[in-house]
């Protein structure tokens, strides 16, 4: 586990610094290269007038790739849980694996489908979610611990070695997209009964296939090619192509000030955003992990408070990531030492 989170956090590192390589672009024009980072971020293209939530099957391809990808970073909580000040509960989704009606720790997408009248004709529609990638990212800038990043690729990452699962990134996302787990993390080490309460969790757009130069594991199992990668400006130019040729709608290229995840629709989004709603308020599901499709939603950082709260927390995200390296370093230091006391009382018994 810790070798794959160390393996991972490279890739992250080593696709900013652009070693991407070639990425086949499906539905685009040409592949991603390398020197395309250079000169601005990648994008996807989310088609909802070719998903079927491959309904003729026990789960979207998406959704099945993404978790075997990934099932080596799920959380393993310690337990028994404990509660965390303030609160008296905790999140705990570890028996709940299998769920894939919304996003959680144990599940970084997932299809929504809901019915849509538009034109005087019942529409099924199915709506991959995930992260959005936000040109933004309000989780990034009002992380208390910096744990937030944003790569050149557009990717948003959450490092689960840094955070400590306060859930503020939740509350400030539009869409309420990182879900938290407890009994992991490094609360539990620092201060398990007064900080955060686990680590948070969601896609990270795949940066370790991306630095390999593989799309990421959606993408490529897509049976209906309705999710496309490529240089973000040919991804939103096609886009807007397409949604003119259908008489369609494009999201997500202004919502919360633009993002990295575009979708298309032949349906407006507003009547999708209110058939989720009306769906959820009808099943009692209240839960931030099947998010809406809200339009025209305003970046809080562009808010007064959200320019104060991002002003203050700035100095303290850096002296709070100064502390926390001094504490691993100390940490590493102590486990070297007695890893070595370790080998030299064995050396002794062997002479």
């Amino acid at each position: 586990m810790k070798e794959s989170i160390t393996r991972r956090t490279f890739f992250k590192r080593t696709t900013a610094a652009g070693i991407l390589g070639v990425l086949a672009a499906t539905g685009l024009n040409k592949p991603v290269q390398a020197t395309g980072l250079s000169s601005g971020k990648l994008g996807t293209l989310i088609d909802l007038t070719k998903c079927d939530g491959c309904k003729d099957h026990a789960s979207p391809f998406c959704v099945v790739a993404c978790g075997k990808h990934n099932q080596e970073r799920f959380p393993e909580p310690k337990k028994p849980l404990k509660n965390y000040w303030p609160q008296k509960k905790v999140e705990d989704w570890s028996n709940k694996r299998d769920l894939k009606s919304r996003l959680t720790p144990y599940n970084w997408t997932f299809v929504d489908h809901v019915k849509v009248e538009h034109n005087g004709l019942e529409q099924e529609v199915f709506v991959p979610r995930r992260c959005m990638h936000c040109d933004n990212p309000t989780c990034s800038k009002l992380c208390p611990f910096s744990a937030i990043t944003k790569d050149q690729s557009g990717a948003v990452s959450i490092d689960d070695e840094l955070c400590f699962g306060g859930a503020k990134c939740r509350d400030v996302c539009p869409w309420g997209i990182p879900q938290r787990q407890a009994g992991v993390g490094i609360y539990l080490d620092i201060a398990p009964d007064l900080a955060g309460g686990g680590v948070m969790y969601k896609c990270d757009m795949c940066v370790d296939l991306l630095a390999e130069g593989i799309q990421p594991a959606c993408v490529s199992t897509c049976p209906k090619g309705a999710i496309s990668i490529g240089p973000r400006e040919d991804v939103r130019n096609l886009a807007y192509k397409k949604a003119k040729e259908i008489s369609g709608y494009v999201y997500g290229d202004k919502e919360n000030g633009g993002t990295a995840t575009l979708y298309i629709s032949a349906v407006p989004f507003e009547k999708i955003d209110a058939a989720i709603k009306a769906d959820k308020a009808s099943k009692k599901d209240v839960a931030p992990g099947r998010p809406g499709m809200p339009v025209n939603v305003e970046n809080y950082l562009s808010t007064g408070k959200g320019m104060f709260l991002s002003a203050v927390m700035a100095p303290f995200a850096g002296a709070a990531v100064a502390g926390i390296t001094a504490y691993r370093t100390i940490k590493g230091d102590k486990a070297k030492r007695l890893q070595n006391d370790m080998n030299d009382q064995g050396g002794e018994g062997n002479e």
